[in-house]
Formats: structure tokens, sequence, C-alpha cells
């Protein structure tokens, strides 16, 4: 948000959690990601409150990621920052406000605690976030990010244990979280097949391979011992450091399906110290063969950069396509 003096709006969204009397005293940016501003806001009665703001996504783009952190929070395994509201500002901005995380240096066995957490998580009964799903037109209907052409998956399962109750995104890009029985259906139709066709003028001359490397899924990814709610987008910038000195999550795009693919995106990106791995795999041991299944969950990772930042990330996605076709 183009921060003013005026904050008019985002006080009427405070009020009822501070009281009819809150005041946005100023605004100081914080370091954010490459689709929203972000800001800390200074009340005074001396609280802080964290705002996203975005001008043109619509405030269903942060009421997914509301919905995101509150399913996660109702695991009650890890932390999440506290979600107040989304609004608008009448000038074009949608806005997010959150609880501020006061952060500090992590404490004793961050890493092993971190991973005992995020097991704790996946091990959640989370049936209970699965539903048909909002349509997918409903999600975009205030200026979502991207367009889909072609048809939507499959109608909606209503007794799938795959998928979200609605609709969200990863990153600026939507995200089908339509219900599925089948973990490697779900996958294919709802994470695949939308960012294969977005990226479609960058695949030319591979349709057959895709195809078969689709046609595969089945093949490659097993039911997992339990559906789990995934946090979807979990690399080393969505995890912070509280005031306990534990592990945060931030900015998810959940579903609920199969953990390993949690873990492997912790692996693309840099990846989190062995400790981390070695203390999941203590809480919750993998099934067999994980490592060869782990660039196929990358796959939708790296076809949304496609997708989203160019072609910098075809060579990644080309070496991935090859190896399992």
């Amino acid at each position: 948000m183009a921060v003013t003096a005026n904050f008019a709006a985002v006080e009427q969204a405070l009020a009822p959690f501070f009281g009819s009397n809150v005041k946005v005293l100023g605004a100081s940016r914080e370091a954010g990601g490459d689709i929203n501003e972000a800001y800390q806001l200074s009340l005074a009665n001396g609280q802080h409150v964290f705002m996203k703001a975005n001008r043109g996504e619509g405030k269903s783009f942060f009421a997914a990621e509301a919905a995101g952190l509150d399913a996660i929070a109702k695991t009650g395994a890890i932390s999440t920052p506290e979600v107040f509201c989304c609004g608008e500002d009448g000038e074009g901005y949608s806005f997010l406000l959150m609880g501020y995380i006061q952060r500090r240096a992590p404490g004793a066995h961050y890493w092993e605690t971190f991973a005992q957490q995020l097991a704790a998580m996946h091990k959640a009964p989370a049936e209970r976030f699965v539903g048909g799903g909002k349509p997918l037109q409903q999600a975009l209907a205030n200026g979502g990010p991207a367009a889909m052409e072609g048809p939507l998956p499959a109608s909606p399962r209503a007794k799938g244990k795959y998928g979200f109750w609605q609709d969200n995104f990863i990153g600026a890009s939507s995200q089908i979280n339509t219900a599925y029985g089948s973990w490697a259906e779900f996958f294919r139709d709802c994470r695949l097949r939308p960012q294969f066709r977005w990226a479609s003028h960058y695949l030319g001359g591979m349709g057959k391979k895709v195809d078969r490397l689709l046609e595969r899924a089945a093949e490659i990814l097993p039911e997992p011992e339990y559906p789990s709610l995934l946090h979807g987008d979990l690399w080393s910038g969505n995890v912070v450091t509280g005031n306990d000195g534990k592990a945060w999550l931030i900015d998810p795009a959940v579903s609920v399906g199969h953990r390993e693919a949690d873990l492997a995106m912790t692996e693309l990106f840099g990846g989190f110290p062995q400790r981390f791995y070695d203390a999941y795999r203590e809480a919750a041991p993998l099934q067999p063969g994980y490592g060869e299944r782990r660039d196929f969950y990358n796959l939708y990772h790296l076809l949304n950069h496609l997708n989203l930042f160019g072609s910098s990330y075809l060579p990644s996605v080309r070496r991935i396509i090859g190896k399992y076709i």
C-alpha cells in the first residue's frame, strides 16, 4: 500500500480487535516478497500490527492466505501469526492485517524442534480441511493473478481426501484445490496440469513428453500413510523465528496431500540443516523411495517459477521431465 497519513480503512478494520478508538500512528516498511508490500504498523496503544498490501489482486487473494494460516493454527502443532482481517482501502489496494512477530535468535535445538512440530502438523487430522472447493473463477473474481485457459479439472468429489475447502494461491499463481480421492490424480490434475498449460509457450515441441510424464503420475506417487495438511510453499523464506525462539510458519499455500511434497520443497532452494531432516525422519519416517520422487514434487514449484519469473527455470524443468520419461 502506498502508505499515507490516512489509515481510516485500516483503523476501521482493526476496531473489532483493538477497540473503536484504535489509532495507527505510523508505518515502517518491512522486507517482503516479490508480490506484496509489507509494513509494521505502530498503534497508539503501543502494540504493533503486520500489514501486507497489494494493488490489483483483490481481497480474495489475502482471504486465501488467511484461511491457510487458520488451518495451520487449527492443527495446534506449530505457531503462525494471528490473523485479524482482510480489507480494502477504496483506492485500489487490498490488505491483510496480522499480529506482528517479534523475532529473536533461534533457541536451543531450533531445527530439531521445528522438525518435530512439522511432523506433528503433518500427523494432525487433515480431512476436515477438504471440501468441494470454491470455483476457481470465484477465487479470481477480484482480479486474480493467473488467468486459466481451458477447462477446470474434474468436478469436486465431496468425499475426497486431498485438496482444500477452497482454491488459493501459490505466490501469484492460482492453485486449484478440488477434492480428490487419489493423491497421484490430485497432484497430476490440480498441480502439474495447470502449470504445464500456463508454460506451454516455453515447452513447444514437448507436448508428447509432458503427456507421458503425466500418465506416469500414479506409477511414481504412492498413496500416503495418512493425508497431511501441507504448508505448500515451505522454503526457508517462509519460516521465521518468533519471540519464543521457535519456528513460525508464514505465507502458506495450503492443501491436504502427501507430506513428502512439503519435505521436497524444503530441499529445492538450499535446504535446511541435516539435523532438521534427521529429526523429522525420527519423528515421522518417510516411505521408501522418497529420494526418487523428490524431483517430481519439485517440478510443480519449478514450473510455477518458470511461469512467474521466466526462462531461467526452463533447464531445470526440462531436466526433470527427461528424468521421469
